[in-house]
């Protein structure tokens, strides 16, 4: 019985120092979430403006046919790449698990044949995911901070425009999971090239605080030039939104999965301490017994 007592005593101590861990945890993703929401509502301010010009642009009819900037290149498509954001550590719940899930589906819908297709991870998590299954992964960027800055995206978009351009591939999806609130997401996929009418329209339609459209736009200098500027900055807007994005999803998923650690860990050392005080009294009412029955064995 003693060292049943000990046993559980020790799984008590042993949950206790788990849930301060898991209670820390806690606070830090709670911490990371407000800094990159504050951070996220700024960032539509800017990436709206951009949308609305790219939309007035497309609605004016200055994108059709236009080959001025080699993002717009329509060719036939031979090769399709996947930009998959995950995270690079574990610890934030079913987020990384949702995402490639959801990701698999819709690339297996789109490609089936695994030749036809190419993954650009961001994140640990998906590259190496995606490597232990032999796909080919042309591309990946770990280490994107807990809040990422528009600079850190510039590589990516550099990259992927160049592999673009070279050909490596011929269209380009953006796969992630959207926060909704902090305790839900939803799997998005965009397509981020080429830049296109279509695609552009099915962008801005997911954006309900873009400016209105109107059917006509004037440009200065000249519609090549506003285009040249333009457009990478659109490229660049879609592929950090939908970063920051996924961070802000992969922060609150962290945030529920350490609270709802915690609760458990909260749960089982009640559960625990129940039955140590079970043990405990049967203990001690062993130890009585045996006491009055020396006395009695004495007395008699």
């Amino acid at each position: 019985m003693a060292e049943s007592i000990h046993d559980v005593q020790r799984r008590i101590n042993s949950t206790k120092a788990t849930r301060q861990i898991t209670a820390a945890m806690h606070m830090v993703s709670t911490a990371k979430l407000n800094k990159i929401q504050k951070q996220a509502v700024g960032y539509q301010d800017y990436v709206s403006k951009v949308k609305a010009v790219v939309m007035h642009l497309s609605q004016s009819h200055l994108l059709d046919d236009n080959s001025s900037s080699s993002l717009q290149s329509n060719r036939p498509v031979k090769k399709t790449a996947y930009l998959v954001i995950t995270s690079d550590r574990g610890m934030v719940g079913s987020y990384n698990s949702s995402v490639l899930r959801d990701a698999n589906a819709f690339i297996n819908e789109r490609t089936p044949n695994q030749d036809d297709y190419m993954v650009l991870a961001v994140g640990g998590t998906g590259a190496d995911f995606y490597k232990h299954r032999g796909v080919n992964v042309a591309y990946e960027y770990r280490g994107v901070s807990d809040v990422p800055e528009f600079n850190e995206v510039r590589e990516i978009v550099k990259t992927v425009t160049t592999m673009f351009n070279n050909e490596v591939f011929d269209e380009l999806f953006v796969c992630y999971n959207h926060f909704v609130n902090r305790i839900s997401s939803r799997f998005r996929a965009e397509k981020m090239l080429p830049v296109d009418k279509e695609t552009m329209t099915t962008d801005a339609a997911k954006d309900t605080q873009a400016t209105p459209l109107t059917a006509e736009y004037d440009t200065e200098p000249s519609d090549e030039a506003v285009l040249q500027v333009v457009l990478p900055q659109y490229a660049e807007s879609l592929v950090y939104g939908a970063i920051l994005d996924a961070k802000t999803a992969e922060h609150a998923s962290s945030t529920n999965a350490m609270q709802s650690a915690t609760d458990n860990a909260d749960d089982l050392i009640a559960t625990l301490q129940l039955h140590y005080n079970r043990a405990r009294q049967a203990q001690i009412t062993t130890e009585i017994t045996e006491i009055t029955g020396g006395q009695e064995a004495l007395n008699n």
